[in-house]
């Protein structure tokens, strides 16, 4: 009987400028050949988050990018690839990478076009079953820990209290506003780290979590949950109360992290010029929704800007900052999602999985999501 030819998986090197993750580390490498894969990686790919070639030692290295993507069924990176690299993916391989497809229609369009089936890693989707896959959170909990981090180089002070032989030092004042996966985790290092810790969210639900963490809740009196787990749009009475018991809390921190941020979407606008002017002089404001506009009035993404007596920090990429470790989970989360549609060494989707079918951007010639297909056709019809 012939042996079945495995599964060829090519690892890319990533080429957007700042990053260093990489979308398979050694050790994961190795579990996904035992589900009856060949690993090839590009030269290098591994280098900037801590694993050169040489650790990849039962993988083939390949320089030749080109050869490397036409013998390859499935191709994983971390950001999305230009539409180059599509273009020289065989009809009918795999892509599994982040897509941020709304900010990223013409690459949605060569991958339609071009028959690959896509698995866009931000759209898995956010149930019980996933979270081994869930690739937003395992990223944005390793940003949410460096957050703090950063924020604490550019204060001039220290956050734990401290007694010294001529007096105390008071313990720093953190604000962390949005609390999802990065803004808890900002919390808890924030928290270990000795600061006088609050936090702050729309959903009023998530005040145990702040709680878990040792920190305090800002009740602003005012209950936002509306219907599916969102928030509901405010009315102008609420937004005043809202801002106003805000602005006290703004006004009283030395720090401030800012989280709230929704991929392919405006970031919304959590502090306004008018905020951070009342502000301490020196205090620091950490702004992770930078990317997508900021979270901040003023905010410049990849920049540090004083405005007045504010630091205002607008990191990019804060996961590649931590790439070593960004990757190893990043890896993990692809070979979880893998798992289930690698079944006897053969590729093989179930695209009724709900899993499967929620996480699924192109399949086919066809852009499987509704939503996404929309955007696409109405941004071609645009520039037609």
């Amino acid at each position: 009987m012939e042996k079945a030819v495995p599964v060829k998986i090519a690892i890319i090197k990533e080429t957007t400028a700042g990053e260093k993750r990489v979308a398979m580390i050694p050790v994961v490498a190795q579990k996904l050949e035992k589900l009856g894969a060949s690993i090839v990686l590009e030269a290098g790919a591994g280098a900037a988050a801590t694993f050169p070639d040489t650790a990849y030692s039962k993988e083939t290295i390949e320089a030749d990018q080109t050869k490397l993507l036409a013998d390859a069924d499935i191709v994983l990176a971390v950001q999305p690839p230009s539409v180059d690299i599509v273009k020289r993916m065989k009809p009918g391989a795999v892509l599994v990478s982040f897509i941020y497809a709304r900010m990223n229609t013409d690459l949605v369009r060569t991958l339609r076009d071009s028959k690959i089936t896509t698995f866009a890693m931000e759209m898995i989707p956010r149930i019980s079953r996933a979270q081994a896959m869930d690739a937003l959170s395992s990223q944005a909990a390793l940003a949410g820990y460096y957050a703090p981090l950063l924020a604490s180089v550019h204060m001039q002070k220290i956050l734990p209290m401290m007694t010294t032989a001529v007096g105390s030092l008071r313990a720093a004042r953190v604000l962390v506003m949005g609390l999802g996966v990065a803004g808890l985790q900002a919390l808890a290092t924030a928290h270990r780290l000795g600061a006088v810790c609050e936090g702050y969210d729309v959903r009023p639900e998530t005040k145990e979590e702040a709680e878990s963490v040792g920190a305090k809740f800002v009740d602003t009196g005012v209950d936002a949950r509306g219907t599916g787990g969102y928030a509901r749009e405010l009315t102008d009475d609420e937004k005043a109360k809202v801002r106003s018991v805000l602005t006290q809390h703004i006004a009283q921190a030395d720090m401030i992290i800012t989280t709230a941020s929704v991929p392919g979407k405006r970031a919304p606008r959590l502090i306004d010029a008018e905020q951070l002017a009342g502000m301490k002089e020196g205090s620091v404001v950490v702004d992770m929704g930078a990317e997508n506009g900021g979270n901040c009035e003023g905010t410049q993404p990849g920049d540090i800007v004083k405005i007045g007596p504010v630091t205002l920090v607008g990191p990019i990429n804060l996961p590649s900052c931590l790439a070593q470790q960004a990757s190893e989970l990043y890896a993990k989360n692809i070979f979880n999602l893998l798992e289930q549609v690698l079944k006897e060494g053969e590729l093989k989707p179930d695209f009724t999985d709900d899993v499967i079918k929620g996480t699924t951007l192109t399949h086919d010639g066809v852009i499987t999501n509704d939503a996404i297909r929309q955007v696409v056709e109405t941004a071609q019809t645009e520039h037609a």
